[in-house]
């Protein structure tokens, strides 16, 4: 086999397949793992998920599972978008969330609890809650409870792993 041919049967397509893998990576969508309990049950802990990246402010909603940057604690969280900008969240003590005053339809909270408070949401910024309530290191703890749009990354969107979750997240 001449070097000619071995370049074009075998270097140049896997060479593009790369490129391809990597751009896909880059703009539209990868995968993670989930190493916490914090959005249990939706999500559990060694999940792997299929998160799409996000390039429209919006779209994204309050309710979505949203991946981010947190520069505060220096690493990738995935926690569910409860705050837009400009929103006022109220988390009664008995952990109840209302948006601008309206109650929050929150069918995935189990175990409800943790901090209560008031938090005005500033513009640009957004708010996360886990759905493990009692168990999520979210907003209500963080010493700034908001994530800018520039560290969001994504929305998570199907779970690949294990194959008896596999789906769409809800």
């Amino acid at each position: 086999m001449n070097a000619k041919k071995i370049i074009s049967d075998y270097i140049v397509p896997i060479a593009i397949a790369f490129i391809l893998a990597m751009a896909i990576r880059q703009f539209l969508f990868y995968k993670v793992v989930v190493p916490t309990a914090s959005m249990s049950p939706t999500i559990k802990v060694n999940d792997q998920l299929i998160v799409t990246k996000v390039y429209n402010k919006n779209s994204l909603k309050t309710g979505d599972v949203v991946v981010f940057n947190s520069k505060e604690l220096h690493e990738e969280l995935i926690k569910r978008l409860i705050g837009l900008p400009n929103d006022t969240i109220n988390i009664t003590e008995d952990g109840k969330v209302y948006v601008n005053g309206k109650a929050l339809n929150q069918p995935y909270v189990v175990n409800n609890g943790g901090k209560g408070g008031t938090y005005k949401v500033p513009e640009g910024e957004y708010f996360f809650m886990g759905d493990n309530r009692s168990d999520s290191f979210d907003s209500r703890y963080w010493k700034n409870p908001y994530i800018s749009w520039a560290d969001i990354k994504g929305k998570a969107r199907f779970t690949v792993y294990p194959l008896n979750r596999l789906g769409k997240l809800k």
